[in-house]
């Protein structure tokens, strides 16, 4: 007899229903917690990223252990990918708008003022020869302040679209720097400061790079010295050989700049005291297109202050090779004008 035949048909065909329903139910438990379960959260997922909402949605994956390891994987790194660039859309956004603002309030300055002289003149002062020549003075240089502005953002703007090529040859550095020295010697001497020339090599010290940007360069570092050293103190350019390049630095016992500030001064229209700056004149941009320069020569221009110590600028420079010129840069595209 076999081992079914001691069971009735009844009985046979509860059996089979009951491991057919047992199997049903064990299948669509698991189906329900390890897949459709699994389905409706990358549902929930998916509609996340239509909705552009990734920080969340990294927050979601960032937890998960699932069958759907890898998928979850790929759709975390898609997250974090769009995470930064949003972020980095942000970011240059609020660049353009803090741009916009600050062109717009520095435009607004010299404008406005050469209005107000302009208008003055025409209200009857005009009439008066030593009024009429002061207020006429007064409008031409704001006016002079007005174009050096927009010539210094044109070549700014160049600088950066990488529009235009630099010009390099061998130069002497030294003479270069006594250049420097004798073309501001009277601005110096105005406010009784001792502007120096401390060198520790010979006349001749050849570098190779584009020599009217780096005397702008110079002219601009030299001047902010000046210009920011009280009455009776004192600024020099330093020029010394040291590990097969040229050392090149301006240095002073001005007002200083704090560790706050330092990192941000080669920033456009950046102001370490606005009132400060207002007061001693400028465009904003001189140290901008100072750093834009030196890193066309691949170098990097340094600072070192403290506040009420002073502050040195210095960058290096490779010597030139009379044998064979470096080849460092050359096509690499900056401005083409003044500093």
């Amino acid at each position: 007899m076999s081992l079914w035949g001691n069971f009735d048909t009844t009985t046979l065909v509860v059996i089979v229903l009951v491991t057919f329903a047992s199997s049903y139910l064990l299948s669509y438990i698991v189906l329900e917690f390890l897949f459709i379960k699994e389905l409706e959260k990358v549902y929930h997922i998916l509609e996340q990223m239509r909705g552009e909402d990734y920080s969340l949605l990294k927050d979601d994956l960032a937890s998960k252990s699932s069958p759907f390891g890898r998928l979850y994987d790929e759709l975390y790194s898609f997250a974090s990918t769009k995470e930064r660039e949003i972020a980095e859309l942000k970011k240059l956004e609020q660049f353009r708008r803090d741009f916009l603002a600050d062109v717009s309030h520095e435009l607004k300055t010299p404008i406005f003022a050469a209005q107000g002289f302009v208008h003055t003149l025409l209200d009857g002062a005009i009439k008066d020869k030593t009024v009429r020549t002061k207020f006429l003075k007064k409008a031409a240089k704001s006016l002079d302040a007005l174009d050096n502005l927009v010539h210094d953002l044109l070549t700014l703007s160049q600088m950066e679209a990488g529009e235009i090529k630099m010009h390099y040859e061998n130069f002497d550095i030294y003479n270069m720097c006594q250049e420097i020295i004798d073309e501001l010697e009277d601005k110096a001497q105005k406010k009784n400061i001792s502007l120096d020339f401390s060198k520790d090599t010979n006349p001749g010290l050849m570098i190779y790079g584009d020599q009217r940007r780096l005397y702008q360069v110079m002219l601009n570092l030299t001047s902010n010295a000046i210009k920011y050293t009280e009455e009776g103190g004192w600024a020099k350019i330093i020029l010394k050989q040291q590990d097969g390049e040229a050392f090149i630095g301006v240095k002073d016992n001005g007002v200083g700049i704090s560790n706050e500030h330092a990192h941000r001064v080669f920033e456009r229209f950046y102001r370490v005291e606005k009132s400060r700056t207002k007061k001693k004149g400028g465009t904003g941009l001189g140290l901008a297109i100072v750093k834009h320069v030196v890193d066309g020569h691949n170098s990097k221009v340094q600072l070192e202050s403290k506040p009420g110590e002073g502050t040195l600028f210095y960058f290096t420079l490779p010597l030139a090779k009379q044998s064979e010129q470096p080849q460092r840069n050359k096509g690499k595209k900056t401005s083409n004008e003044k500093v």
